[in-house]
């Protein structure tokens, strides 16, 4: 994902009480940019692409595209060892069931799980992904962040999501959220992709939406994701407007290729063609690929298959 050269990535401030001058980078990288947004005008782009383009994309081809950038995803309070490998052993079961259709992008779970799909888990391509650094609040002491990443690593995730720290963001301390985010990116290396999820119900604005989106990026995300599903407001078309917007933007400067992840509150078909077609109409074809394109919804692969094959199917 370009990780090696975000822009400021992993850099540190000394010890020479330099705070002022970091504080001064993240703002100088944010004035960059527009962030001065208007909800009601991104409300109006969002529903206007939505009126004119959604229908194009409701069809087999896309339904069948979405199926594969599905994180099939468990993180339940009652996981255990069990019902984790049952929930992969599904997924080594649909490769035989279904041969004509796409498998899942990725399998997602609490780290501590990470070494039962990493060795369970025989079908090519699928990625291990784990929620971590205190996941899904963020309130957690830095150092367990870094040390439960590195954890999860070391037992096979592939991929890592993370919640910045909103409350952080909110207050305006951007040097500590970023320092956060970089310090988690290092322990992941440049082979293990880190999401950024901003939380985007409890930052609420589309003008914070945009400033989150950027910071992330700039600390060295390889995808923005928005949302957890655990909190009142999950993903919302406006919320992913502006991501896209801002992950084009931040291409235009650097030549950073970030990913995008709509989760939470994706419960019909038409919610997750909805997201294809603002990624298609902002970012463009070159995001509509299953690397640059994720959904967190699980709810989505059996009305997915139930559509593709033409009768109700709950297979997993």
């Amino acid at each position: 994902m370009n990780s090696e050269t975000n822009q400021c990535n992993h850099e540190h401030h000394d010890c020479c009480g330099h705070h002022h001058e970091e504080s001064n980078k993240y703002l100088d990288m944010l004035a960059l940019y527009n962030t001065k947004l208007n909800d009601a005008e991104v409300s109006e782009a969002v529903r206007k692409i939505i009126a004119e383009k959604v229908h194009e994309n409701d069809n087999d081809d896309v339904k069948r595209f979405l199926f594969g950038s599905i994180e099939l995803t468990s993180l339940k309070t009652t996981d255990s060892e069990e019902s984790i490998l049952a929930f992969t052993e599904r997924v080594n079961q649909f490769d035989s069931a279904y041969p004509n259709m796409p498998h899942v992008a990725t399998i997602c779970t609490y780290p501590c799980y990470a070494s039962i799909v990493s060795e369970s888990l025989e079908v090519s391509g699928v990625e291990v992904t784990c929620v971590s650094a205190g996941f899904p609040s963020s309130q957690m002491l830095p150092e367990i962040k870094v040390a439960e990443t590195a954890l999860a690593v070391k037992d096979g995730a592939t991929e890592i999501d993370i919640v910045m720290s909103v409350g952080k963001f909110l207050s305006g301390d951007y040097e500590g959220m970023c320092d956060e985010i970089s310090e988690i990116k290092s322990v992941c290396g440049d082979d293990v992709p880190l999401k950024v999820i901003l939380e985007t119900g409890d930052i609420k604005t589309a003008e914070n939406i945009k400033k989150a989106s950027l910071l992330a990026m700039y600390a060295g995300a390889d995808y923005i994701k928005t949302s957890t599903g655990k909190e009142p407001i999950s993903a919302t078309p406006e919320a992913a407007y502006v991501m896209c917007q801002a992950i084009k933007e931040y291409h235009e400067k650097t030549g950073i290729k970030i990913g995008f992840k709509p989760a939470g509150g994706i419960n019909t078909v038409m919610d997750a063609i909805i997201y294809y077609t603002i990624v298609k109409e902002v970012l463009g074809k070159e995001w509509l690929t299953n690397k640059y394109l994720r959904l967190g919804t699980s709810r989505l692969t059996n009305l997915l298959l139930s559509e593709l094959t033409g009768e109700e199917t709950k297979f997993f």
